[in-house]
């Protein structure tokens, strides 16, 4: 009797252990949610997205919605070249709209590989971003192969003037900018301040915006200093900055003693020129902050004109078929001169004439 009473109290003590460890699992709390980063890192190729059809929306976005960008840009979101002019005016423009609530973007930086920023050009488009954004002469053909998939999204590239429709594609916005008048200017200011009538020009390859600032500047010296010898160089790269830093530093050693230069690959480049002791103007965004000593002014690209046409097409209703050019007459070229190096006042006087007769036509810089 005692050896039943004694199992039947080991069986219940078992019974209860089992229960109590059942219950002793601590509840979790969930994770806290987290918002989208603004700016993105190029993500691993991955392929392309599975989503291919045009989203629901059509025409301008809903009331009550922020207008969304969407941006695949080449190099740093703080390069102070080529990506930061176009973060910068993004900045400003939502700014000018009164916050994201009405206007908002997000950019996905460093695409340098084609491939993975189609694939990250298209998944934009699938969730329905109203202006989706190739900031790079690079992404044309993507844009030209995407877009039609998606006929109720704006699309954008710079620099460039081909909206597509002569292939009968209608969603595409084209930008560009006239960078052969601010390196006219910047040419003129540098013909003025050589000493050894040496000048060099850098660029990334002969096309684009980078060439017209190379042929720009060139026309500038010569018309100021006709003796003045300029010299140019294409890296045949937009991103290697140390083909830049090699083409300024063989610059340098041939005499040259002001020099300027485009693309994101120009911080090599200017490094050069501040161990030098060279002099250096800038390109796409203000550089005076990596240099200040030597940089004398940069030409800065504004592209709240082009995007703030492309908001007013499409909140129309008009989804691409323009080109919007930057020159210094409609404000998206601009000459901001460094407080940093002191330019005498008599070649700041006929820098800012010089902008003067760039924007009214009484001055062409005959690059064409």
């Amino acid at each position: 009797m005692k050896t039943r009473y004694l199992i039947l109290a080991l069986a219940l003590a078992a019974v209860l252990a089992l229960v109590a460890c059942a219950g002793a699992v601590a509840p979790t709390r969930a994770p806290a949610a987290t918002l989208a980063p603004a700016v993105t890192s190029a993500p691993a190729a991955t392929g392309a997205p599975a989503a291919t059809g045009a989203p629901a929306a059509t025409g301008a976005p809903s009331a009550g919605k922020p207008f969304r960008v969407a941006v695949v840009a080449p190099s740093a979101a703080n390069d102070l070249a080529f990506t930061q002019s176009m973060v910068d005016a993004l900045k400003k423009l939502q700014a000018d709209m009164g916050g994201s609530a009405k206007f908002d973007f997000v950019v996905t930086e460093n695409m340098f590989n084609v491939t993975d920023a189609a694939s990250a050009l298209r998944d934009y488009a699938s969730k329905g971003y109203d202006l989706v954004i190739g900031h790079g002469s690079q992404y044309g053909a993507s844009l030209a192969d995407i877009a039609p998939d998606f006929p109720n999204t704006a699309f954008a590239w710079g620099t460039a003037v081909d909206t597509f429709s002569s292939k009968g594609v209608k969603n595409v916005f084209a930008y560009t900018v006239a960078s052969d008048q601010g390196g006219y200017v910047e040419g003129v200011i540098g013909a003025k301040l050589s000493k050894s009538h040496i000048l060099a020009a850098l660029g990334p390859i002969p096309a684009g915006d980078g060439q017209l600032t190379v042929q720009g500047f060139a026309a500038g010296v010569k018309a100021t200093d006709p003796n003045a010898k300029v010299q140019t160089a294409y890296t045949q790269s937009f991103s290697d900055v140390s083909l830049m830093s090699q083409a300024a530093q063989t610059q340098i050693a041939s005499g040259a003693d002001v020099l300027t230069g485009s693309s994101q690959s120009v911080v090599g480049a200017i490094s050069v020129v501040k161990d030098k002791g060279a002099l250096w103007f800038g390109n796409q965004s203000d550089q005076a902050s990596l240099a200040p000593k030597n940089v004398v002014a940069s030409q800065v690209y504004d592209w709240t004109i082009a995007l703030k046409g492309m908001y007013d097409d499409i909140q129309k209703g008009k989804l691409g078929d323009d080109v919007f050019t930057m020159t210094f007459k409609n404000g998206g070229l601009k000459m901001v001169y460094n407080p940093g190096y002191n330019l005498p006042a008599d070649i700041q006087a006929l820098a800012d004439k010089t902008v003067q007769g760039l924007s009214d036509g009484s001055i062409q810089t005959g690059v064409k």
